[in-house]
């Protein structure tokens, strides 16, 4: 890991492997140890994974906040130009990291020459998921992190009644990046998920090539909604990972990489056009 000066913020960025670059953002609330599983990938591209403003080692003094999902996408935008990555890239983002990559598709579409977008949605907040993340926002504010960790890992993971080793070991991690979090990164992050626009229209409407992802047993994001998704994009192929909840790179890295290597060798060159 290194700091890298990323506008006014010290964003902390793991960056490995060279050749066309492939950006990794994180769900909520982690950090970028979900992509560990993605390591082999270096053989293939330059592998860039941040911690997003506040996650993990990118720590925020007390004078600066996460005000919204299109300020995280900026972040992004000027950790590339730090790295001084002059091509376009590949973003891959989950759950939260997707919103943050389709908004960094909306606002710097020179940056963005496809998309892996994985577990994640389009659309705004209903009025009720608004009203859950508020529920959570009060309770993590009484409990620490460790409210957001009880409520959330139940429904992160796929159900397994013999968990193997390596299933404990993937559900710690989760668990401890969790913990990691600082309560108060977890309240201004639910509270700029809830607020962030609807962006089906832009992305109906985003041309370049797309990978959709989604685990088979997702119960947050189900297939069907990706597979929805998929079709009324231009430019979208759809992947549905057996045996995954919602966390399909880390649940199941060897399928991932496959599926991700397959697109990339595709036609995800960067094209004219976006939204």
């Amino acid at each position: 890991m290194k700091h890298v000066t990323a506008g006014s913020l010290q964003m902390a960025v793991h960056a490995v492997g060279s050749g066309r670059p492939l950006v990794l953002l994180h769900g909520f609330p982690m950090d970028h140890r979900m992509w560990s599983g993605q390591e082999p990938l270096a053989d293939a591209v330059r592998l860039i994974a941040p911690d997003l403003r506040g996650f993990g080692a990118s720590h925020i003094d007390p004078g600066s906040r996460i005000e919204s999902i299109q300020q995280l996408a900026d972040d992004v935008a000027a950790l590339l130009e730090a790295l001084h990555v002059t091509e376009s890239v590949t973003v891959c983002g989950l759950s939260m990291g997707g919103y943050v990559a389709q908004h960094l598709a909306a606002r710097h579409p020179r940056l963005v020459g496809s998309l892996i977008l994985c577990d994640t949605r389009f659309d705004a907040d209903t009025a009720q998921a608004r009203e859950a993340r508020s529920r959570l926002s009060e309770h993590v504010a009484r409990h620490g992190a460790k409210a957001a960790a009880e409520a959330m890992l139940p429904n992160l993971l796929a159900a397994r009644h013999e968990p193997t080793p390596a299933d404990r070991a993937r559900r710690e991690l989760v668990r401890e990046m969790i913990l990691a979090t600082p309560a108060e990164t977890i309240r201004q992050a639910l509270a700029a998920l809830a607020a962030r626009p609807d962006m089906t229209a832009c992305m109906e409407a985003f041309d370049r090539p797309t990978l959709l992802v989604v685990g088979e047993e997702d119960r947050i994001t189900p297939p069907d909604l990706l597979e929805r998704l998929a079709s009324r994009m231009p430019a979208a192929s759809l992947l549905v990972v057996p045996g995954c909840g919602h966390l399909p790179p880390l649940e199941s890295p060897e399928v991932f990489n496959r599926g991700v290597l397959a697109f990339l060798k595709g036609p995800a060159a960067a094209a004219a056009g976006g939204c």
